[in-house]
C-alpha cells in the first residue's frame, strides 16, 4: 500500500479558542489511519523561535512597533519553514502547525492597520507560496475566548509572561475575529469553520468530520 501523500495542516482561531487541546485530537484521529504526524507551533517551533516568542509575547513590550511585530513572526516562520515544516513534509510527514502565516495577515494585518493584501504579499515573497492543504478555524466570540485565556491564565495553564495579546482590548480581538472570517470568505477552498464556543467534544466532533470530509475518509468511530 501506497503511503499516504504528505499534508500540511494548520489551526487558526483568535485567543481561547481552543487549538492547543484539538491539534491533539487532530493527531491521534490521523495516527490511527496511518499517517506521521509532526505537530508544531508559531512562534516559536525552533530554538530560534522560541526566542522570537519571548519576544512577541512578553507583556512588557506593549508598546513594540506593528511592522517590527510583523518582521519578527516573518523571521520566525523563516526559521521554522527551513529547519521544521519543509523537511517533514519532504520525509512524506503530516504537519500540524498551531498557527502559521493566516495569523499574521489577521494580527498584523488586519488588527495592527497594515493591510491583509501587504501582509498576504509579503508571505508570498519570502515564502514561495507555501500554504496550507488544510486550514481549521475555531472562531468563537472574543468575549468568550478572552475570558477562557484569562482563567487559564489565573489557574497557571497559561503563561503570564506571554500574555501580552491577551492584555489587548475587545476592539482588537473583534478585528481579529473578522479578519480570520474574512479570509475564509475568500478562501473557502482551503478553509473550514468550526464553531469553538461549545464543549471540547463537541468541538472535536466537528473538527474530526470536516477533516474526514476533506481526506475522503470514513468519519472516527461513533459519528456519521
Amino acid at each position: 500500500m501506497a503511503s499516504p501523500r504528505p499534508l500540511f495542516l494548520t489551526f487558526e482561531g483568535g485567543e481561547g479558542a481552543g487549538k492547543t487541546t484539538q491539534i491533539l485530537h487532530v493527531a491521534a484521529f490521523l495516527n490511527a489511519r496511518g499517517r506521521s504526524c509532526l505537530l508544531t507551533r508559531e512562534p516559536g517551533g525552533t530554538d530560534i523561535g522560541r526566542k522570537i516568542r519571548a519576544l512577541l509575547l512578553d507583556p512588557g513590550h506593549a508598546a513594540m512597533a506593528p511592522l517590527t511585530e510583523l518582521l519578527l513572526y516573518m523571521a520566525d516562520r523563516a526559521e521554522h519553514i527551513e529547519r521544521v515544516i519543509r523537511p517533514a513534509l519532504a520525509a512524506g510527514r503530516t504537519v500540524l502547525c498551531d498557527r502559521f502565516f493566516d495569523a499574521t495577515v489577521v494580527y498584523q494585518g488586519a488588527a495592527r492597520g497594515l493591510s491583509m493584501e501587504w501582509a498576504e504579499s509579503l508571505h508570498e515573497l519570502v515564502f514561495s507560496g507555501l500554504r496550507p492543504d488544510l486550514t481549521l478555524l475555531l472562531d468563537l466570540p472574543p468575549e468568550v475566548g478572552l475570558a477562557r485565556a484569562r482563567r487559564q491564565m489565573e489557574k497557571g495553564g497559561r503563561a503570564a509572561r506571554e500574555g501580552r495579546f491577551e492584555n489587548e482590548d475587545l476592539s482588537f480581538h473583534r478585528r481579529v475575529r473578522e479578519g480570520y472570517l474574512e479570509l475564509a470568505r475568500r478562501r473557502p477552498e482551503r478553509f473550514r469553520v468550526i464553531d469553538a464556543g461549545r464543549g471540547e467534544a463537541e468541538v472535536k466532533e466537528d473538527l474530526l468530520r470536516a477533516l474526514a470530509e476533506f481526506l475522503d475518509l470514513p468519519p472516527a468511530e461513533g459519528r456519521r
